[in-house]
């Protein structure tokens, strides 16, 4: 009952084009992310949809579109990490640390210096889609049941697991202090309602950019107003201060209408 109906691959076939399209467009966006490549997709298969009212109830135009732009853009989140050393999501900056930690760092150069190890994780999207098609559909029910075991007894395995990870890499228990600690700092800002995927991609690019910007200022013999001259640097800035603007006006306005309903009641 898992495997697509004749009409179900109909029905979902320009979808999946669209999907995709927005997924790769969306990814390479730094900091976009996965949710809202998924996100745009479900809103054009929606209002490109003959039965609009049917969405929410599992029609297979409001799956495939989604899914497929949370692939692409899985995928295609790679290319700023790779090219210019940007992570696209918290993934592709939990990998851009691991490689600065081994002394590999992202840029343009990174394609002509480890070709090898680049053409290998391009290798991997291939294989490892293919082996979630293969693993996904046969145990689905083995994963569904996994979902219901008891997040109190789940919990303190995922600890242990991580503890050993952590240990066996360098056989020192100041490693595995250090992650606690590392853990008391992120439960306490989730507690205060902070984002973690900020704070781990500044940790990735704070290096890059305290090297870029040195050299920068080599460059222009210390002046700091260099920076801001040239058609690059001003459309760059002029894209930050305008999504900057538009993220905090949008949350005023939000912010405002929660406080009104709120008066209302």
């Amino acid at each position: 009952s898992l495997v697509p109906t004749k009409e179900d691959m109909r029905r979902s076939g320009f979808p999946m084009l669209r999907g995709t399209a927005v997924g790769s467009i969306v990814g390479p966006l730094p900091g976009a992310g996965l949710a809202l490549a998924s996100f745009f997709a479900y809103v054009i298969e929606k209002r490109v949809s003959k039965r609009p009212e049917k969405f929410g109830t599992g029609v297979v135009e409001g799956i495939a579109g989604p899914e497929a732009a949370n692939n692409a853009a899985a995928q295609t989140a790679f290319i700023p990490t790779f090219a210019l050393g940007i992570p696209g999501t918290t993934t592709t900056a939990i990998l851009l640390g691991a490689m600065m930690v081994h002394g590999i760092v992202p840029g343009p150069q990174f394609m002509r210096e480890n070709y090898d190890m680049f053409w290998a994780i391009v290798a991997s999207f291939w294989i490892g889609n293919l082996f979630l098609l293969i693993l996904n559909i046969p145990f689905i029910g083995l994963w569904v049941r996994l979902l219901k075991i008891p997040y109190h007894m789940l919990f303190p395995v995922i600890v242990c697991m991580i503890c050993i990870g952590v240990y066996s890499v360098n056989s020192s228990v100041f490693d595995v202090f250090l992650l606690l600690g590392f853990g008391a700092i992120g439960y306490t800002m989730r507690i205060l309602g902070f984002e973690p995927a900020p704070m781990l991609m500044g940790f990735v690019l704070g290096p890059l950019l305290e090297e870029n910007f040195r050299r920068a200022m080599l460059l222009s013999g210390g002046d700091f107003f260099e920076l801001f001259t040239g058609p690059i640097n001003l459309t760059m800035l002029s894209i930050f201060v305008l999504v900057v603007g538009w993220t905090m006006l949008s949350r005023m306005r939000r912010a405002a209408a929660e406080s009104h309903v709120s008066m209302e009641e």
